[in-house]
């Protein structure tokens, strides 16, 4: 995955509340209650995959002192929350060396009945804020049931937010790489799309050289662990959506034993490369704007006509086209160009309750004024009305870099050699995507980790969720890695946007809550709708 390209909930998705729609009975085999106990032990019998461990893991004796720690919870100043930090070191092989201080935040079980544990939650990103994603939606919004009986934790992973987060580009440089033609039409603008590559990475290198090479998702899976153990949990319960389903999955096969109830909604594919995996997610966006040009032509209101969905895609493709020749007014100082009106429109294709909000954008963008749509790519990036950037796009970058090896090692050759299959996976953005992928070429980070399946082998069982039209996430991935998996179980939610629990299906809604308050995973291969 690259900087551009986020595995990740929606804005839109984490302000929704997590409501229901119709029940489907679940079945399966019971899972064993995990316990959870103050007297949880450190990291003694982890198994890393040969393909991403990296360094070696200190012993159990000299991490000793990380796993005994104590919280000092505090208020935070949103009510109801307690904040702390957890101690982490830096490098796992050197645990006497630099350390990192972990931003957690929790929300205390309401009741009633015998609390579960903690249940840590991760938006996926790489880059989102768990603690972000836990005050602003699953502490609140998660269906009541499960807080009756969690207590709900985010921990922001190292890199991330408020744990020692990496930094790269100042808030007017980020204006600039964010405006960056990701369709170069000519020597010159291939040139400029690699410098802009090249300074971001050397900005990052720059500003963050300490914490860069340590900000892998198998270290920050040993991190949940630590976290587990500090909050007295002998097992791990857990939520993940999108890349952090990637998260859940490593720290199964890190601690398979330590492995409770597991929900991986909108998965990765831990067993692709970067080009595939860029490539099929450049499929799962097509499938998702194909399937808005089928709603829009039926809206009184869709700006792209309403003969046909193959017509209005044209028209889309045609309006891409006349921004990057001549960009769009917004009312200030960043016009609309080909590179944000394509970003505009990728970031409403998390949730199609965003489609109205785009098809207006799109009207606005048509007749001229920009503003609506530069929105949705601010909404995209995490810009806030002051000019400033979250750290997401750096930390995206910083997690992606270092997990895999780049997609295109060869530079801008390598790309134009890929563009026909990804224009073959997406008539609309595989252009776009495609030379988006180009910028873990440029890392000053060499990768640690490799494409390799994911067994975690002795793990209790876990449940993956997969969106059968989910653009970032596609369907594919969530069948791929619950068969890898030994004790995976699919449930499919029949629909469209990115990841499924809480976002309207009584029938996944029931299953996951059921699964994590009782252990009992849905039958494999479950469907809802």
């Amino acid at each position: 995955m690259d900087s551009r390209r986020l595995l990740r909930t929606s804005a839109t998705a984490l302000a929704a509340a997590g409501l229901i729609l119709s029940g489907c009975s679940t079945s399966g085999s019971g899972a064993a209650a995990p316990s959870h106990s103050a007297s949880a032990s450190p990291s003694g019998t982890s198994r890393p995959g040969p393909a991403r461990s990296g360094p070696p893991a200190a012993s159990p004796e000299e991490l000793k002192a990380y796993y005994g720690q104590k919280v000092a919870w505090r208020d935070c100043g949103v009510p109801g929350f307690q904040c702390g930090t957890v101690r982490v070191p830096l490098d796992y092989a050197k645990p006497d060396g630099e350390r990192v201080d972990l931003a957690v935040s929790r929300v205390r079980a309401t009741g009633p009945g015998k609390r579960l544990g903690s249940l840590l939650v991760n938006p996926g990103g790489p880059g989102g804020s768990a603690v972000g994603y836990l005050q602003g939606y699953a502490g609140i919004g998660y269906p009541a049931p499960v807080r009756a009986r969690y207590d709900i934790v985010g921990v922001d992973p190292r890199g991330v937010a408020r744990s020692e987060p990496v930094e790269c580009l100042t808030g007017p440089q980020m204006d600039a790489y964010t405006q960056v033609d990701v369709t170069p039409d000519s020597p010159a603008e291939q040139t400029a799309l690699r410098s802009s590559y090249q300074r971001f990475a050397a900005a990052c290198e720059k500003r963050s050289a300490k914490v860069l090479p340590h900000v892998s998702t198998v270290e920050a899976a040993r991190d949940m662990d630590v976290v587990r153990a500090v909050l007295g949990d002998e097992k791990l319960t857990y939520v993940g959506a999108s890349y952090g389903t990637f998260l859940g999955a490593t720290y199964a096969e890190l601690f398979p034993e330590r492995t409770g109830r597991l929900v991986l909604d909108g998965a990765m594919d831990p067993s692709l490369t970067a080009e595939q995996l860029n490539r099929e997610q450049t499929a799962g966006f097509e499938t998702a704007i194909n399937a808005f040009a089928a709603d829009c032509v039926k809206q009184a209101d869709c700006p792209l006509g309403t003969t046909s969905a193959p017509a209005a895609l044209d028209a889309l493709k045609r309006f891409f086209r006349a921004v990057d020749a001549k960009p769009v007014p917004t009312g200030e100082s960043r016009p609309l160009g080909e590179s944000l009106a394509t970003t505009g429109v990728i970031a409403a294709m998390y949730d199609e309750s965003a489609w109205p909000q785009l098809r207006e954008a799109l009207t606005r963008a048509m007749g001229g004024e920009g503003s609506a749509l530069l929105a949705l790519a601010d909404s995209y990036y995490e810009r806030e009305p002051d000019g400033t950037y979250a750290n997401l796009m750096d930390a995206n970058a910083a997690v992606n870099c270092l997990d895999l090896p780049p997609a295109f090692p060869g530079g801008p050759a390598d790309v134009e050699k890929a563009v026909p299959s990804f224009e073959q996976a997406s008539s609309v953005f595989g252009r776009n995507l495609a030379w988006a992928a180009l910028n873990c070429t440029y890392w000053p980070t060499p990768a640690t980790g490799r494409p390799h399946r994911i067994t975690a082998e002795g793990a209790a069982p876990i449940v993956v969720v997969g969106t059968t039209r989910d653009p970032a996430t596609p369907y594919k991935w969530a069948r791929s890695l619950a068969a890898q998996l030994s004790s995976g179980t699919l449930l499919t939610y029949e629909g469209d946007g990115h990841t499924a629990y809480g976002r309207g299906s009584d029938c996944i809604d029931t299953a996951i809550n059921t699964y994590l308050l009782e252990g009992t995973p849905p039958t494999d291969g479950k469907r809802c709708s």
